[in-house]
């Protein structure tokens, strides 16, 4: 990996680099860093240099893998599913230069990614340190006369182009176009709507590569650790979001979101996923854990908003980013049975944390649906 000409640590330009500059950048690199062949996995508007590349130097080339890629990004009378010049206009305008750096962009590049708070702050980031609004302005409309189609019958490496099957944000027909005009080529829809090649869908990405690659998938196994899993979510979310309609709704999510994610650094929680109002996490201390959930209780109240919380702790099985288990589908059973305000802990949880200081409540015995056996509850105090 390395920061093309512009962006990132490489040194600023007062113009847009050439695609043949960019390509003649990747032999560079290639050379310092004594590859004489190597597989070139690019996305979206780096699709169109990578083509080139390939094309150029099959000698450097041992493969070509196109995500989301387009080998050109504006309208043509046979090329009609691009926006014409005043649209492209307009979106850099208004969706591109005017929220540069606010990591808005990635609700609308990878909307299920964007639901993760600390995502989108990080991805904010990134735009800031990647290049300043100009840069950017300078690459993007330098995109826009970028047409690489008459070059890609001669692409003569093998080729593997994928698109996600939902995504509205990159057409899929870019995709087809290559794969249809790239002789060989291996085309797959994968599912999901995410345009970036990071976030919850990866996984089925990197099989698909990886699978291209050596001819197999590799099957990982399992991890299994001991881990006090925490349910949150909103006390009469749908209410509240009708009172207040969708953006001050949106806002005041954000605003927790922001407060959530610092409570989980603060006790080493690990962010699983969002659900919707509600989230997951996992603790490696169930003391740590229900002191989260109390913070991220007040952080609610501070937000006008009431939080319940359900915990337990047993052996889960880590799946990449996700986890899963019976562990899992315990927690989430105690979390349904959390009130307004309440943080909910297994029997389990109880017995680990005695000698911490934390008091509770009994709530009797349950059944937990899915579950075989009565459940006693409790109830933190704190």
């Amino acid at each position: 990996m390395f920061d093309r000409r512009g962006s990132g640590l490489s040194d600023p330009v007062l113009r847009a680099p050439t695609l043949e500059e960019q390509m003649d950048d990747v032999v560079a690199v290639m050379d310092t860093a004594g590859s004489e062949r190597a597989t070139v996995f690019a996305q979206l508007e780096g699709g169109a240099m990578a083509a080139l590349f390939a094309a150029t130097h099959p000698e450097r080339t041992e493969a070509l893998v196109l995500y989301e890629a387009m080998p050109r990004m504006s309208w043509a009378p046979d090329y009609d599913w691009s926006p014409r010049p005043e649209e492209r206009e307009a979106m850099l305008r208004d969706g591109g230069l005017a929220t540069w750096g606010d990591g808005s962009r990635l609700l609308r590049l990878a909307p299920q990614s964007a639901e993760n708070y600390r995502l989108r702050r990080w991805f904010a980031k990134l735009e800031r340190l990647a290049a300043s609004p100009g840069t950017a302005a300078r690459l993007m409309r330098m995109n826009e006369q970028v047409d690489v189609r008459a070059l890609l019958p001669s692409i003569q490496v093998p080729t593997l182009v994928l698109h996600r099957a939902q995504d509205t944000f990159i057409d899929i027909r870019h995709s087809r176009y290559l794969a249809e005009h790239i002789p060989g080529a291996r085309y797959v829809e994968l599912p999901g709507s995410e345009a970036f090649s990071f976030g919850p869908e990866t996984r089925q990405l990197l099989d698909e590569v990886e699978e291209f690659l050596t001819g197999a998938r590799h099957v990982a196994e399992s991890e299994r650790i001991l881990a006090t899993v925490m349910f949150s979510d909103i006390v009469d979310s749908t209410r509240r979001a009708a009172e207040l309609g969708d953006r001050d709704w949106r806002q005041l999510l954000e605003a927790l979101e922001g407060l959530v994610g610092t409570e989980l650094d603060r006790f080493r929680g690990r962010a699983i996923k969002t659900m919707g109002d509600g989230f997951l996490a996992t603790f490696d201390g169930p003391a740590r854990a229900i002191r989260c959930a109390v913070a991220i209780r007040a952080a609610a109240a501070e937000c006008g908003l009431e939080v319940r919380c359900g915990l337990h702790t047993g052996e889960v099985e880590v799946m990449g980013a996700d986890v899963g288990g019976i562990a899992v589908h315990i927690g989430a059973r105690v979390g349904a049975l959390a009130g307004p305000g309440e943080v909910l802990v297994s029997g389990t949880v109880r017995d680990l944390v005695v000698g911490s200081g934390i008091s509770f409540e009994d709530r009797g015995e349950r059944e937990l649906k899915g579950v075989p056996g009565l459940w006693r509850l409790w109830a933190a105090a704190t």
